[in-house]
C-alpha cells in the first residue's frame, strides 16, 4: 500500500439549494519519502485537497489513507489527534505569535505532540540559530516562513503539508524556502507535499500531481529532479 493513498475521493459543499463539487472522483498515491508538488490554477480543488489529507475537512465519498490508516473514517477526536501528531502545515502566511520568540513558537508546537524534536536542533536546522530570541517582527519575511517550518518539523510529523510556501515572498528567498524543504524531505525521509499554482515547481519534485476543476488531470514521476538552487521561474 502506498504511504498516502486517496481513492476515488470527493467533496461536495450544500450552498442553499446548490451542490458545488470542490473535489470530484480524485483518486492519487504518494510514496513514502518523496518530494511531491500539486500544481493547479486557482480553483482547482488544490486546498480542498490539502484540508482533507491534514485532516482539517472531512470527504463527502472517498477514501484517504496515511501509512495503513484510514482518515477518512476518523471521528473528530482521532482527526484532532492526526492533526496534531501525524501532520505539520506549513502556509503562505507564517501564522507566528507575534508575542513569541522564534523559540517559544517552535516549543510551542512540540509541546502538544507526542515525539517532538529538540527546538533549537530544528532551528539550527533552518539556519536561525542564532536568530531564536528574536520575535517575529524582528525577522524578515523568510526568517519567519523559517520559523514556521522548524515549528511544523518539531512536531516530528509524518507528512509536512505546504500550502502556497513561497507566496508572501520574493524571487531569492522563495527560491531559499523552496530549497529548504526538498532539503528537509532528502535528509529527513521525510514526506513532503507543496501546494502551488507556479508550474515551474514541477521540476523539483519527485512526483507531480496536476489538479484541474476538481479532479486530477496527470501524474508524473519525475526521475531526475532539479535542486531547488538552479530553478528559475
Amino acid at each position: 500500500m502506498a504511504f498516502v493513498e486517496f481513492a476515488d475521493v470527493s467533496k461536495i459543499y450544500q450552498m442553499g439549494e446548490v451542490e458545488v463539487a470542490a473535489v470530484r472522483a480524485m483518486s492519487f498515491q504518494i510514496e513514502q519519502g518523496e518530494f511531491v508538488v500539486i500544481v493547479g490554477p486557482s480553483g482547482a480543488g488544490k486546498t480542498t485537497l490539502l484540508n482533507m489529507l491534514g485532516g482539517m475537512d472531512s470527504a463527502t465519498s472517498g477514501t484517504i489513507t496515511l501509512d495503513g490508516a484510514c482518515v477518512s473514517s476518523f471521528n473528530r477526536k482521532q482527526l484532532t489527534q492526526y492533526r496534531r501528531h501525524d501532520i505539520g502545515f506549513v502556509f503562505q502566511f507564517y501564522n507566528l505569535v507575534q508575542n513569541l520568540t522564534a523559540r517559544e513558537n517552535v516549543e510551542l508546537a512540540s509541546q502538544i505532540c507526542r515525539d517532538p524534536l529538540d527546538a533549537d536542533a530544528v532551528l539550527a536546522a533552518v539556519g536561525l540559530s542564532e536568530r531564536r530570541a528574536n520575535f517575529p517582527g524582528q525577522l524578515s519575511g523568510g526568517e519567519q516562513q523559517r520559523v514556521a517550518i522548524a515549528r511544523a518539523l518539531a512536531k516530528n510529523p509524518k507528512l509536512l503539508l505546504c500550502d502556497e510556501p513561497t507566496g508572501a515572498l520574493d524571487y531569492e528567498t522563495g527560491k531559499a524556502i523552496l530549497k529548504l524543504l526538498q532539503d528537509t524531505c532528502r535528509d529527513t525521509g521525510r514526506t513532503v507535499v507543496v501546494v502551488t499554482h507556479n508550474s515551474a515547481f514541477t521540476a523539483i519534485a519527485d512526483r507531480v500531481i496536476h489538479v484541474r476543476e476538481g479532479s486530477v488531470a496527470s501524474v508524473e514521476l519525475n526521475g531526475h529532479p532539479l535542486s531547488a538552487e538552479v530553478l528559475e521561474w
